[in-house]
């Protein structure tokens, strides 16, 4: 994602800055926006255009905190557990909140009861590559490539997929 579509899709969370205002809310101190991944990933680099843009809209510094572990979950449970006043604020993808209510047994947190979605800033699309060195152009050209090759030969997501299972239930 370049610079500019990050910015450019951060700015629509923005719409949310309006609406405080007329509500009569403004921010007494600085905002604080948990990430809940290490600096430098695909949330982070939505985040701090972000977190500019809002504190312009806001008048207050909109500080960004890096709180990255367990998937999110570390990032997540910060928020859960901060003062409800509005001063901190979650910008997290659907992993942190809905995946992982699979993956874990138990969380810190309860994802619908914990949190308020305000807005969505920011969509990825994700993309599936092979080597360019496979001669495939596609999905189905991969699957038919894949099942004429040798069985040593196959990609081992082929070989591996009767091991594969779903988590175990919550």
């Amino acid at each position: 994602m370049t610079a500019r579509r990050a910015l450019l899709l951060a700015a629509g969370g923005l719409a949310m800055a309006p609406a405080l205002r007329a509500e009569g809310w403004g921010p007494e101190r600085p905002l604080r926006l948990v990430v809940p991944f290490p600096p430098g990933g695909p949330t982070d680099l939505v985040a701090r255009p972000l977190a500019q843009r809002l504190g312009e809209a806001l008048g207050q510094p909109v500080v960004v905190d890096n709180r990255g572990g367990a998937g999110g979950n570390v990032g997540a449970d910060a928020v859960a557990k901060a003062p409800p006043d509005g001063h901190t604020l979650l910008l997290s993808n659907v992993g942190v909140l809905a995946v992982n209510q699979a993956l874990y047994r138990t969380l810190p947190f309860d994802p619908e009861r914990d949190f308020r979605p305000l807005a969505v800033v920011a969509g990825a699309p994700v993309a599936l590559v092979v080597n360019a060195a496979v001669p495939v152009r596609g999905v189905a050209e991969f699957v038919a490539w894949t099942r004429a090759q040798p069985a040593p030969e196959r990609p081992a997501i082929w070989r591996a997929r009767c091991s594969v299972s779903a988590p175990e239930p919550r």
